[in-house]
């Protein structure tokens, strides 16, 4: 099979994986498990506790001592056994222990695939910075495949979205022990004890503008998963009063127009990372932010159905602007010797600290403006809004960054 369709293939099982319970599971664990805002909200933060370590960790051992498609596979086919126990979970004590677990071992595959994506196409000679968003364009598709096939089957409310998810993990963590061979680094010349350890890549923090951007990338982790953990629970409220509604019937499909909007977006970004550089494409995602939590506030199933879409649609730019620019930005930084390990700290930053500290006080939030049992959902919509507004003033303020986009386009790998 062509290397690029390979990699295709594992960039699309990748995100399937996610895209099975990370929009739905909120819903589940709220309207059929009963579970409150902060419980919630803490079982999502697990994802920021494991990235606190694991991405960087084990970014370590795919530069330093295994092959990075055999860390990728073997992640996987854990987290496929962990996201079955958790298909039979149903109190809140033990599905926030399975789901740490699961955690620690899918949330460094994020940054292994991307690591195993770049060596396998520098060792075909293909220019990264063009090659891999097309190619990565395909993990959103298989985001969006599984929120559908999800939906369509009536699995939102259900634990067979988690059947689905751990059945897809042991298919990729097969299909990853076939990937070619992406050989720790040998690098001898620096014996320190930073180089030993394989954290060559904490160095970064001591550039300014690289610090300023892990900060960043840290505070926008926080708002990243706040509607991937309330999003449908914010859908399946409006039961009461638009009970036939598309969106409350089929929340995921719904949920699923920002997945599809990512496809598109990924695309542009070459252009938009040559055009503008990091610090203009990382402003507007903060601002795409700003607009994603407003419409939220103002949006309804019925005549409100609209701003709901478009909110959707903004998402694509939101996230894409962030995640997959800030990714090869840092490729772009970091030296060839530290690949897995740079991408591991992006991990931390974002999915790590970011993630658990926007896990925790949006669940927060969410008890704060619930009144009752009536979540005020505006409020909390508005309060995120502003949190992102300020990040998007501050940020041209101190981020000092030059574009130069011959640069960039030397950038080959």
């Amino acid at each position: 099979m062509n290397i690029k369709r390979r990699l295709i293939m594992m960039n699309f099982l990748q995100f399937f994986i996610w895209g099975a319970w990370l929009i739905s599971l909120g819903g589940y664990m709220i309207v059929t498990l009963k579970f409150t805002g902060g419980q919630v909200g803490s079982i999502y933060a697990t994802m920021g506790i494991a990235s606190l370590f694991m991405p960087a960790l084990l970014g370590i051992v795919a530069d330093r001592w295994l092959n990075a498609e055999r860390v990728l596979g073997a992640c996987h086919l854990i987290n496929g056994v962990l996201l079955f126990l958790a298909s039979m979970v149903t109190d809140f004590s033990t599905m926030y222990i399975i789901m740490l677990l699961n955690a620690m071992f899918y949330m460094p595959t994020i940054a292994l695939n991307n690591a195993v994506s770049y060596r396998v196409l520098e060792k075909f000679e293909f220019e990264i910075i063009k090659v891999f968003p097309p190619i990565r364009m395909w993990g959103t598709v298989g985001f969006v495949a599984a929120m559908w096939v999800v939906d369509l089957f009536g699995w939102t409310l259900s634990p067979m979205q988690l059947y689905v998810s751990s059945f897809s993990a042991i298919m990729l963590g097969l299909y990853s022990l076939t990937m070619p061979e992406c050989l720790p680094s040998k690098v001898k010349q620096n014996n320190s004890l930073l180089s030993t350890l394989g954290l060559d890549a904490l160095v970064l923090f001591k550039r300014r503008k690289m610090l300023i951007f892990f900060i960043f990338a840290m505070l926008l982790g926080a708002a990243l998963q706040i509607t991937n953990t309330f999003g449908e629970a914010f859908l399946h409220d409006f039961g009461g009063s638009y009970p036939d509604s598309f969106a409350v019937k089929h929340p995921g499909l719904l949920m699923s127009i920002s997945q599809i909007s990512e496809t598109l977006f990924i695309l542009t970004i070459p252009f938009f990372l040559l055009k503008f550089g990091i610090k203009r494409v990382m402003l507007i995602s903060l601002f795409a932010w700003v607009f994603r939590f407003v419409l939220f506030g103002i949006g309804n199933p019925g005549h409100g159905i609209g701003f709901l879409v478009l909110s959707m649609i903004i998402y694509g730019m939101a996230f894409d602007f962030f995640n997959i620019s800030g990714s090869l930005f840092v490729k772009k930084e970091a030296e060839g010797n530290m690949v897995a390990s740079a991408q591991g700290i992006f991990m931390l930053m974002t999915n790590g600290i970011g993630a658990f500290v926007g896990g925790m006080l949006s669940g927060m939030v969410v008890d704060y403006f619930t009144i009752d049992g009536i979540k005020e959902w505006p409020s909390i919509w508005f309060t995120f809004a502003a949190y992102s507004l300020v990040l998007g003033v501050v940020f041209p303020l101190v981020f000092r960054y030059k574009h130069d986009p011959k640069l960039v386009e030397n950038v080959h790998h």
